[in-house]
């Protein structure tokens, strides 16, 4: 088994709490989430999309995406797509059973994602019972590292607060620490059966979904 990287291993646990069915990158890179997601999970049908032609170009010749584009013995893989990860063209019939969001640009979570209203647009890209979730990226102040995981800690980070905006009663969040960074998490509809969610994943990941909480204001 790899070693899991402290954002993608988010992403990879996000399988067993959506319906069957194609899951959403917005915002594919170099495909480091989708290796790790088709490496547990071989059977899933993933959908990229890049803006960047030239980062899936030095991914296809450089880091093995073109790998992934070929169908596993499982049915799953990867299909990329070029072009803006938020446009309304970015679905599928049917609808995602899971969204999942790393749209970054200059280190910096997007501006459209601090909008209540993006969220819900993606939202309707899912199929029933689909999830969105979110890299969420840092706090707009210095959160200390040994602060709890309380309201005074996400309302510091805009596209959680967004979210909770779009999505009342209907998030979850978690709090990820590095060394001396701090990055948020989010996940939508109600919190899974954490203990189910656990058991259903690799060793690695099983203890981290636990650290999940609703994301309530009081």
């Amino acid at each position: 088994m790899f070693a899991f990287a402290i954002i993608q291993d988010e992403f990879v646990s996000l399988p067993p709490v959506v319906p069957r069915g194609p899951v959403a990158l917005l915002g594919l890179g170099a495909g480091t989430a989708a290796h790790m997601m088709l490496e547990v999970w071989p059977w899933i049908q993933l959908i990229g999309w890049e803006i960047d032609p030239t980062i899936i170009e030095l991914s296809r010749d450089y880091f093995g995406m073109s790998n992934l584009e070929k169908t596993t013995e499982l049915g799953g893989s990867l299909s990329v797509r070029i072009g803006d990860a938020l446009s309304p063209s970015a679905t599928v019939e049917g609808g995602f059973a899971g969204v999942v969001v790393d749209l970054f640009a200059d280190g910096k979570v997007l501006p459209q994602l601090q909008e209540a209203e993006t969220w819900v647009e993606i939202a309707k890209k899912l199929m029933p019972d689909g999830r969105i979730m979110v890299n969420c990226g840092g706090a707009d102040t210095p959160v200390s590292l040994a602060a709890d995981t309380g309201v005074s800690s996400w309302v510091q980070n805009p596209t959680i607060k967004a979210l909770c905006s779009a999505f009342p009663g209907q998030l979850n969040w978690k709090r990820l620490s590095e060394k001396e960074s701090v990055n948020y998490v989010a996940l939508t509809s109600p919190l899974p059966d954490l203990e189910e969610w656990s058991t259903s994943l690799p060793s690695e990941l099983s203890p981290r979904v636990k650290q999940w909480v609703p994301c309530e204001l009081a």
